[in-house]
C-alpha cells in the first residue's frame, strides 16, 4: 500500500502518486482503488530513488533511462530467442554430420525399413 511504501522509503506519499502520473510506475490496483506495489515496481522504485537521490537525475532522465532499460531487456529476450535457435539448429548439424559419418541417411530411414518377416528360432 502507497503509506507502508512511502515510510518504508521515506517519501511522501504524493511523490509516489507524482511517479505513477509520470508514468514511471504503475502499481496495481485493488477493487477499492487502492494501490498495491507488487515486486518489479518496487524495485522501479528504489531504482527512481538511486538515480534521484544519489545521482542528481530529474523525472524525464529518470524516464528516458527506464525506457533504456526496458529496451535492453527487449534486446536481451531477442538473444536468448536467437541463441536458442542457433543451438537447435548445431544439435540438427552435429546429428548430420555423426549420420554421414556412421552412413546414416535419416530422410529415406523409414522408406528402406520394410517388412520383416520372423522366423522361429529352434
Amino acid at each position: 500500500m502507497i503509506s507502508v511504501i512511502a515510510e518504508r522509503y521515506n517519501i511522501h506519499p504524493q511523490t509516489l502518486r507524482l511517479y505513477e502520473r509520470e508514468g514511471l510506475i504503475k502499481p496495481a490496483r485493488t477493487q477499492g482503488n487502492t494501490r498495491l506495489y507488487g515486486e518489479s515496481e518496487i524495485r522501479k522504485l528504489e531504482m527512481i530513488l538511486a538515480l534521484t537521490r544519489d545521482l542528481g537525475v530529474n523525472l524525464a532522465g529518470v524516464e528516458v533511462i527506464l525506457n533504456m532499460q526496458r529496451s535492453i531487456e527487449g534486446a536481451r529476450e531477442a538473444i536468448d530467442r536467437v541463441e536458442d535457435q542457433f543451438d537447435q539448429m548445431m544439435r540438427v548439424i552435429r546429428q548430420s554430420v555423426l549420420d554421414k559419418r556412421h552412413g546414416i541417411e535419416r530422410e529415406n530411414a523409414l522408406v528402406r525399413v520394410g517388412t520383416r518377416v520372423l522366423t522361429r528360432v529352434k
